[in-house]
């Protein structure tokens, strides 16, 4: 059995560096980055008296004001699963709900049913904490030593970055139940068919939450870090029931443990070059991204030979682009006399050049935003800094953020920052949005995905 001590996990973020749109279709495929910025879970099991019984779940997120839920769970009838149920919030709401937490802990305690006993599930505190490029509020650490910030805001007064935070959340949370919950023999997040396990229950988990089947990039690059992603069918998930419905349980089982997913996953398409890094720059602002996918989608439907043409165009140029990065990762290449790193980088450049240019007649062409002006002139400006190598609006596009490819040494850091301290957007984006200050974000690649993590690093930050 599993020791049922205190343990840990994270999930790392991610952001496109290529494939936005493009990833949901399976003819496609996306080129997908972890980040270093990571959502972290420990979980730990509840104190109780000498025969008192609880079925309970305590969740907190110890950054945010008010951020706190209780649930208990029990096991329905008719091979429905475990249900649960939300007690009270940690101030006393019961209107405060958080579907990620909720369905995760639905259906991962659901698959562990599956597989133990329902009386092996203990009741357990679990504590949530997101490192601090997740969100662009102004935070304190509580000491020195602290490895995270404390936000003055609650869950729903944070703003978000767009790092990927609910898809890194549902991995970790899972990881860190089925970590807790299961022996090694038959969960470790150390092995590959663990690592299957757990991508197939958070892709159902995190799909159910967010009330569609998404292309989930985000869970797998949660769960395996950097990779050259090709969707699932969407099917796979359409027709599962309802937690709580006659015969969930063994029809998740059945899909987390089967081999009808579809969906590709390339790690070794992936790779960084020695001397190169991302960056992360942050916009003060915002997009729909939902409505944006539509109204893509929409202008796809009804333009298709235009569409394909494009993005044949666009998988064409990210594939490119992966096998040079590739190329200069595993090439031992020699700065020569006469060219230097220039020479070494100018097709990659050449490939953003194109790909931006791409990105935006389908931007053009769909009415879009997907790279608006605002956002071609910031670009442009990066990429004139000397070291840098191209960047992209990453995703779904718009006003969020943008992804520079970079040489890492501090003078391109520097100038890089310097550029961005300065910028300034005159007038509002053509649907009345205002462009906020743009700020360079402490993160960059990872290359590793979910991982075990020391569960000292939370010292003063969970009760002992």
């Amino acid at each position: 059995m599993s020791s049922l001590a205190r343990s840990a996990v994270s999930a790392p973020g991610k952001v496109f560096l290529a494939g936005g749109y493009l990833v949901l279709d399976r003819a496609y495929t996306a080129l997908v980055f972890g980040l270093d910025a990571r959502i972290h879970v420990c979980i730990e099991p509840i104190r109780t008296n000498s025969g008192v019984t609880l079925c309970e779940v305590i969740v907190t997120s110890p950054q945010f004001r008010e951020a706190g839920w209780e649930y208990g769970y029990r096991l329905t009838e008719g091979d429905g699963g475990i249900g649960v149920t939300q007690l009270r919030a940690s101030h006393d709401s019961s209107l405060d709900r958080n579907p990620f937490i909720e369905t995760a802990l639905t259906y991962a305690l659901t698959y562990i049913s599956s597989l133990l006993p329902h009386q092996s599930i203990s009741p357990t505190s679990i504590s949530i904490l997101a490192d601090q490029a997740y969100y662009s509020n102004p935070g304190t650490a509580p000491s020195s030593t602290s490895h995270f910030l404390k936000f003055d805001v609650t869950l729903a007064g944070a703003h978000k970055t767009g790092l990927g935070s609910s898809a890194a959340l549902v991995t970790s949370f899972t990881a860190a139940l089925l970590s807790y919950y299961l022996p090694s023999e038959k969960f470790d997040i150390g092995r590959e068919d663990s690592l299957r396990v757990l991508h197939n229950l958070s892709q159902a988990a995190h799909c159910a939450a967010q009330g569609k089947v998404g292309s989930g990039f985000d869970i797998a690059s949660a769960v395996y870090g950097s990779c050259l992603y090709r969707r699932f069918s969407p099917s796979l998930l359409s027709s599962m029931p309802e937690p709580g419905s006659p015969s969930f349980a063994t029809k998740l089982q059945n899909l987390v443990e089967g081999d009808s997913w579809d969906t590709e996953i390339r790690k070794a398409a992936v790779q960084m070059p020695k001397g190169l890094r991302l960056v992360m720059c942050d916009v003060d602002c915002g997009s729909q991204t939902p409505g944006m996918v539509k109204q893509v989608l929409a202008w796809r439907q009804q333009n298709k030979e235009e569409a394909d043409a494009i993005w044949n165009e666009l998988q064409k140029g990210n594939e490119e682009l992966a096998a040079e990065l590739t190329r200069l990762a595993t090439a031992a290449v020699e700065k020569s006399a006469e060219g230097g790193t220039e020479d070494k980088y100018a097709r990659m450049r050449d490939l953003f050049i194109k790909n931006r240019s791409l990105i935006r007649k389908m931007s053009g062409a769909s009415k879009v935003p997907i790279e608006p002006p605002q956002q071609t002139a910031l670009l442009d400006a990066c990429s004139s800094v000397p070291g840098v190598i191209g960047g992209v609006v990453p995703g779904a596009g718009g006003y969020d953020a943008i992804v520079v490819l970079l040489e890492d040494k501090e003078e391109v850091i520097a100038e890089l920052k310097n550029v961005l301290v300065g910028w300034k957007v005159d007038g509002e984006a053509d649907d009345g949005v205002k462009i906020g200050k743009v700020g360079m974000l402490g993160v960059r690649e990872d290359m590793v995905g979910v991982r075990r993590e020391d569960p000292k690093i939370y010292e003063g930050w969970i009760a002992s």
